[in-house]
């Protein structure tokens, strides 16, 4: 009975786990997508600019200021930023689809509007308890799976002991219906019945030991499990504070490249400069730019795993129900 309740716990915390990373990949492809949805913005602003860049350059073709292979080359640039914002579309379809497959509907009949992405990341705790890894449902499940093997060594030892059955019953015991009725016809039989099997060839000893050796893998799976809980939310952790420093040092490097771009387009205009320099800062420009969104989505990404590794968020209330809601908080005395 004590390994069958560990084993349905395990059963549940399974299901939780499986619930856990479902919802973990839904968030996580949900901010993907709206991050395609601002690198398609970005570069359907740059394709804007870009127009605004060539037909700068035809007008300085048109009174000889600029040659031909500057026309040419703004035309290039214009081109391969179109196709760049198609091919954002790609990804974003899947994404798309992908959700659709999550919520249980067919891709051809769900879709998600576009709309101004401003992400925020969750504000995360200074120092996050360990005891919030209890309500992971993988860590509950192979602590349950470890109960459950322990309780099936009592069983395995407990074969080395004779049955002892207690019985009561009465009846009638006769060869011949004229005998029914009498007295000596009727039998009584009270008390215990012993049986004990005196030889089994050491079936009953090995057993026992692979009943040990199941229990002694589910302990080292258990611990093994902690100790990849602990380094998926040292991971994301990790992730979370280099992402943030990497981002600010982006955030910078993408002003001094729109300053650059800017500087540079008035030395054309003015005629110092030539247009494969405005080419040049405008296309660092934009790698920046998409670096910059590149970086938001990891961060996005890091966020929702270690939502994940922590068995699904940090909050107080929920952090004082870790004792009560864990199956491990909740296991029984085992018998050994």
């Amino acid at each position: 009975v004590e390994s069958g309740n560990a084993g349905l716990q395990a059963s549940a915390a399974d299901l939780q786990a499986a619930k856990l990373s479902a919802q973990a990949e839904l968030a996580q492809d949900y901010y993907l997508l709206r991050v395609a949805d601002a690198m398609k913005k970005l570069l359907d602003d740059t394709v804007a600019a870009y127009e605004k860049s060539l037909q700068l350059t035809k007008n300085q073709y048109a009174v000889g200021v600029a040659a031909r292979a500057d026309v040419v080359i703004a035309e290039t640039q214009l081109k391969s930023a179109q196709a760049q914002a198609v091919n954002v579309g790609v990804q974003r379809a899947q994404l798309e689809h992908a959700i659709a497959v999550l919520i249980g509907k067919a891709p051809a009949e769900f879709s998600i509007a576009e709309i101004k992405f401003n992400p925020t990341l969750p504000d995360i705790p200074v120092g996050i308890p360990s005891e919030l890894l209890e309500r992971r449902p993988d860590i509950a499940s192979v602590e349950r799976s470890a109960a459950a093997a322990n309780a099936k060594i009592g069983v395995t030892q407990a074969a080395f002991y004779p049955d002892l059955t207690l019985t009561a019953s009465a009846g009638f015991q006769s060869s011949s219906l004229t005998k029914w009725l009498t007295f000596p016809s009727r039998f009584w039989l009270l008390g215990p019945a012993l049986s004990q099997i005196i030889f089994d060839g050491g079936l009953r000893r090995a057993q026992t030991e692979q009943a040990m050796a199941v229990f002694d893998q589910d302990v080292a799976n258990y611990r093994q499990t902690v100790l990849t809980a602990f380094q998926e939310v040292e991971d994301n952790l990790a992730s979370l504070r280099i992402l943030e420093q990497e981002a600010q040092l982006q955030d910078e490097a993408v002003k001094a490249a729109r300053d650059s771009v800017a500087i540079t387009t008035n030395q054309y205009k003015a005629g110092i400069v030539s247009y494969i320099n405005v080419v040049n800062v405008q296309t660092i420009a934009l790698t920046n730019e998409r670096t910059a969104l590149t970086i938001v989505g990891n961060r996005l990404t890091a966020a929702v795993m270690l939502v994940k590794a922590l068995g699904g968020g940090w909050n107080a209330s929920e952090l004082n129900d870790v004792a009560s809601a864990s199956p491990a908080a909740r296991r029984e005395p085992t018998s050994q």
